[in-house]
């Protein structure tokens, strides 16, 4: 086998797996509250948007070929319930509707639906009076919010919250509001992960209390669980599935990639993405050669598509 690897043409000759711009997702932040771009000290390179900021970085990565992005909202005011969350006038859906606008069906507008970054206590879904999250009462909600993002504009909404019955609930949601076109990405294997500490500083989410959300997010022990996630929310009425974070996890990609035929979807999170990017600071690791060793894993592992920060940077490589 050494024969094959003595140039660089034969590598790219004989390669198994080949990243391209089209496996990109671009996860993009955009804020209420702000005149001007705010930088996420944790996320170097990545920042909170305004709503101008994000229509030009938006034709920027179009420019560059990425096919499709993400949104995730940072309101002005929160509350208990999430209200911003399907408000029409909400940040994400006044952004979808502007990004409609400009790029129509050029770019693929995604939405990351979920209460947490519009609650008061940092939670994905409703508290009951004991302070715990009322799976049943959040799942008409989410209905609400993915009607508001279909109405904006979105192409895909995606469903993070973990709920038991939410790709149902939302699907049923759609279908009766006439929007039985657009596709669900179930955030199906969602693990209660220690890699999202920066995202929280993105969307500026705090949960209350110091609690967690082990309750509902997936347990970082399990696998054969995350399949049967995956399995329910296919059954529900999922397009697409996605495993969260990606590169402690490509196990559970390899073995959701070897059972189910529809696209999968794997988030490389804000803590790979920081740590990457603070080992090639230090002058520790080759940032550029990483990112794409990384993101290639991924894709050998067995997903269709990669949501990543290291996006805008990795197109121009590719």
């Amino acid at each position: 086998m050494r024969r094959l690897r003595r140039t660089a043409a034969l590598r790219g000759l004989v390669a198994e797996v080949e990243l391209s711009v089209s496996d990109l997702v671009a996860p993009l932040f955009v804020r209420e509250d702000i005149i001007e771009p705010a930088p996420i000290e944790s996320m170097p390179g990545v920042v909170q948007h305004t709503q101008d900021s994000l229509r030009v970085e938006v034709e920027r990565l179009a420019g560059l070929g990425i096919p499709a992005v993400i949104l995730f909202g940072i309101p002005a005011r929160k509350d208990p319930e999430g209200t911003e969350a399907w408000d029409p006038d909400g940040v994400v859906q006044v952004a979808l509707r502007n990004l409609a606008s400009d790029v129509g069906d050029d770019m693929v507008l995604m939405a990351d639906l979920c209460l947490d970054e519009y609650t008061s206590h940092g939670h994905c879904g409703l508290l009951d009076d004991r302070g715990r999250v009322d799976n049943d009462l959040t799942l008409d909600l989410y209905g609400n919010v993915a009607i508001a993002q279909a109405e904006a504009g979105a192409d895909v909404v995606a469903p993070s919250g973990m709920m038991d019955g939410q790709v149902l609930a939302i699907r049923d949601a759609l279908d009766e509001a006439e929007f039985d076109d657009i596709p669900i990405l179930a955030y199906s294997a969602k693990y209660a992960s220690s890699f999202y500490g920066p995202f929280r500083d993105a969307v500026d989410v705090t949960i209350e209390g110091g609690g967690d959300r082990k309750g509902y997010q997936q347990d970082w022990r399990n696998g054969r669980e995350a399949l049967e996630e995956i399995r329910l929310d296919l059954s529900e009425g999922a397009d697409m599935v996605m495993v969260k974070p990606a590169m402690a996890y490509l196990d559970i990609i390899a073995r959701a990639r070897a059972e189910v035929d529809v696209p999968i979807a794997a988030y490389h999170v804000s803590g790979e993405y920081a740590m990457l990017k603070a080992a090639a600071a230090n002058g520790w690791i080759d940032g550029e050669a990483a990112a794409l060793e990384q993101l290639t894993a991924i894709k050998r592992a067995g997903a269709d598509f990669i949501l990543t920060y290291l996006s805008a940077e990795v197109a121009p490589l590719l």
